[in-house]
């Protein structure tokens, strides 16, 4: 008889936002009438800029060509678009970071989850509190992460560590030893950032006990405050002991085309083996590739009229996170992130539970958010709001949970 992965069976429900979803399903079912503003999935919103367009109506006409058709394409990512990232995401900020170093996949989360391949069970995971749900969720599936102790909201086999309004939302470096950090900055869910001194402190930890950190900067393009740090490979002594995972999906609206990139250093290396050889392995053998159309829409955005055009939409989005923070703070919330992120954290009045204040938000004004408690423990007690909306729904939205809440 086949046997599953009993790890599957000790996942508590479903996922964060397939529930969020199905709630705001079945309210609207009940409520036919209800105009649901969503600010909780972070799904773009904004067209795919014209330069990305026209470069795949190119490589569209391209395929339908014998001289220009693309069937399997290298499973690391086509040259023109790695050589792309590490001109402009890299050496741009003075980062050396080489193309063969670059692979391109169909998403961060993806690559966040998969990455564990490469890592051996008996390592000692560390994750932020509140997280990202792929990070734990995914070292649950592979039995990393021990038992789900419901009572705490946590599995019993990881290190969490706290980001609570005392320190800013950005975790210090654990007493205890841990081999693999989950970092991601500018943070989801709570649209904090982490200066360099913070990241350096990490670094020296993972170099000093043979860590690895695994850092997302899905959100980098947001950041708009000349100190902030957009890679973790800006800080020294990292080469030997980080990877980053990048993404299109929110720097280019590339949510429904998956095309993102990881970073493995060629110095990084543990047991005895580059971890970026390990990498090229598993993609090489479970991976086939981002299609050639996508790439040369991704590669399109490092053209000057793409960049200038994909800066626009991140602009707006800017600004929508603006109004949300704003409108939020003049009606006496406390509210956190929402300046070099696309996220703003909202603590709920009165110390109401998370899903209780998503509840009332989604009665009461019609809006619909993503619970904090949804993203561990230390995330109880407040929402995530996102700023991925259109402008107009946004004000809206904004002045219908100032009206809930003044009710």
């Amino acid at each position: 008889m086949a046997h599953i992965n009993q790890n599957y069976l000790k996942l508590p429900g479903s996922y964060l936002f397939s529930e969020v979803n199905r709630r705001i399903t079945a309210y609207s079912a009940s409520h036919p009438g209800a105009k649901i503003i969503r600010l909780s999935i972070g799904d773009v919103t904004r067209p795919l800029a014209p330069a990305v367009i026209e470069a795949m109506h190119q490589a569209v006409t391209e395929m339908g060509t014998f001289e220009g058709f693309h069937g399997y394409g290298p499973e690391q990512g086509y040259d023109f678009l790695r050589e792309a990232i590490a001109q402009h995401d890299y050496a741009a900020r003075g980062v050396d970071i080489k193309p063969e170093e670059i692979f391109v996949s169909d998403g961060a989360k993806s690559d966040c989850g998969n990455i564990g391949d490469i890592f051996g069970l008996d390592n000692v995971v560390a994750v932020c509190d509140p997280v990202y749900p792929v990070y734990v969720d995914t070292n649950a599936m592979a039995g990393r992460a021990g038992d789900y102790q419901e009572e705490l909201g946590r599995w019993n086999k990881l290190v969490y560590m706290p980001c609570v309004e005392e320190n800013g939302f950005t975790p210090v470096p654990p007493r205890e030893k841990v081999d693999i950090i989950y970092l991601c900055f500018p943070n989801n869910p709570t649209g904090a950032v982490a200066t360099r001194e913070q990241l350096k402190a990490w670094v020296d930890y993972a170099n000093a006990n043979g860590s690895v950190i695994l850092y997302d900067s899905a959100y980098e393009a947001f950041i708009c405050e000349e100190d902030v740090p957009h890679s973790i490979f800006e800080i020294e002594g990292a080469r030997t002991c980080a990877i980053e995972f990048r993404s299109f999906s929110k720097t280019a609206g590339f949510t429904g085309n998956r095309c993102a990139y990881t970073v493995v250093p060629m110095e990084l290396e543990r047991d005895g083996a580059k971890l970026n050889s390990l990498w090229n392995r598993r993609q090489c053998t479970k991976f086939n590739g981002v299609p050639y159309v996508v790439q040369r829409g991704a590669a399109a955005i490092y053209t000057p009229e793409g960049r200038e055009q994909t800066r626009a939409s991140i602009d707006y989005y800017r600004k929508n996170a603006q109004v949300i923070r704003e409108g939020l703070t003049s009606a006496g919330l406390q509210v956190f992130g929402g300046v070099n992120a696309p996220y703003i954290w909202l603590k709920t009045p009165g110390g109401m539970g998370s899903w209780d204040f998503f509840d009332l938000l989604l009665d009461q004004a019609n809006v619909a958010t993503t619970p904090g408690a949804g993203f561990g423990p230390s995330g109880e007690g407040y929402v995530r709001l996102t700023a991925f909306g259109d402008a107009a729904a946004t004000v809206e939205a904004v002045e219908r949970v100032k009206a809930a809440v003044r009710k």
